[in-house]
């Protein structure tokens, strides 16, 4: 088969992915193999690509964004043919304290699709048959590859963050997993402000109905209840502390992230505000969201790359110079 593979992690200015000819893969016990139709591009594909994220196989196939026709391993449950989605989160090992507090999305020993194990910029991936999702017909496969990573992670971040219906909900950065976000807002009838840097992107936040929209030196007009931040940047961290009620909370959608600056406790966190990461994602997340994005028709805007342009694709990520979701068909 076809894949597009990392040997060494480099600037994706240098192209690090190559297109190989590989063997493709089997089915072990207790796994389904895809015949992938299409896969997500994240951010996270990035700092995987461009070291940011310390390597854990080499070589390693990315894309956790898959959707895919089992062609084997079926079972009752999973038949020959079903449709189905993976997400970043691979596999748990059950057993540990956090999996046994119904914590699996911080399992101490996680397996994670293109980085610890291979991923979907390929023709065909292998995923453990308990961590796939059989996507609703009314998701196109297209249209369903970047909810799998995008869509849920930002799904978790409303619920981190404790979004209530009718909150003013502040969005710090407008890519993917944004986008997609405030469709949900909409959908729990939240006023929704957005600030983030790309004009495109600004002007994408307001064709989808925000509230308000800004540049990132601007501040939301009024106190929000709750904030998510998608930039992997920490200032914008205090940006949205800056915008926040007393006792609202600021959920960091970031799996990396640069320094937070120095900032005023008394002015900026007092108050009973709460910084909160988001860690990955739960089973049940990928099932509520999905089943959630169907139910409101949820559209990503879309960015087609030919599995050969994967590095272009992320290229693209990085610089901001697409609106939406990348998505790689092979």
């Amino acid at each position: 088969m076809k894949a597009a593979i990392l040997h060494k992690p480099k600037q994706i200015s240098e192209k690090p992915l190559t297109l190989d000819d590989v063997q493709r893969p089997q089915a072990a016990s207790g796994q389904v193999l895809l015949r992938v139709k299409a896969c997500g591009v994240c951010r996270t594909d990035l700092h995987i690509v461009e070291g940011e994220l310390p390597p854990q196989r080499s070589p390693v196939i990315p894309g956790h964004q898959i959707v895919g026709e089992i062609v084997d391993g079926a079972t009752p449950d999973l038949p020959l043919g079903l449709r189905v989605g993976v997400s970043w989160l691979g596999g748990v090992d059950g057993t540990c304290p956090l999996c046994r507090r119904g914590m699996e999305n911080l399992c101490d020993a996680p397996t994670f699709t293109g980085y610890t194990v291979d991923g979907g910029y390929a023709q065909y991936a292998t995923a453990r048959a308990d961590f796939v999702f059989p996507l609703p017909t009314a998701l196109e496969d297209i249209q369903a590859a970047p909810l799998l990573c995008a869509g849920i992670i930002g799904f978790r971040s409303i619920r981190v963050a404790g979004v209530q219906p009718g909150e003013r909900v502040g969005l710090y950065g407008f890519g993917a997993s944004a986008h997609l976000a405030i469709a949900v807002l909409h959908a729990w009838n939240c006023e929704v402000y957005v600030v983030t840097r790309g004009e495109s992107h600004r002007k994408l936040a307001e064709s989808l109905g925000a509230t308000w929209v800004g540049t990132e030196t601007q501040k939301p007009p009024v106190e929000i209840d709750r904030a998510i931040t998608f930039a992997p940047r920490g200032d914008v961290v205090v940006a949205a502390l800056a915008s926040l009620r007393k006792g609202g909370v600021v959920a960091i959608n970031a799996i990396h992230l640069d320094r937070i600056p120095q900032f005023d406790y008394d002015k900026l966190l007092w108050g009973e505000r709460q910084l909160r990461s988001v860690a990955n994602m739960t089973r049940q997340d990928a099932r509520d969201f999905l089943q959630l994005a169907a139910d409101i028709k949820l559209k990503p805007k879309i960015t087609l790359f030919p599995l050969a342009q994967a590095n272009e694709a992320l290229a693209a990520v990085k610089n901001d110079a697409i609106d939406g979701a990348a998505v790689i068909v092979p």
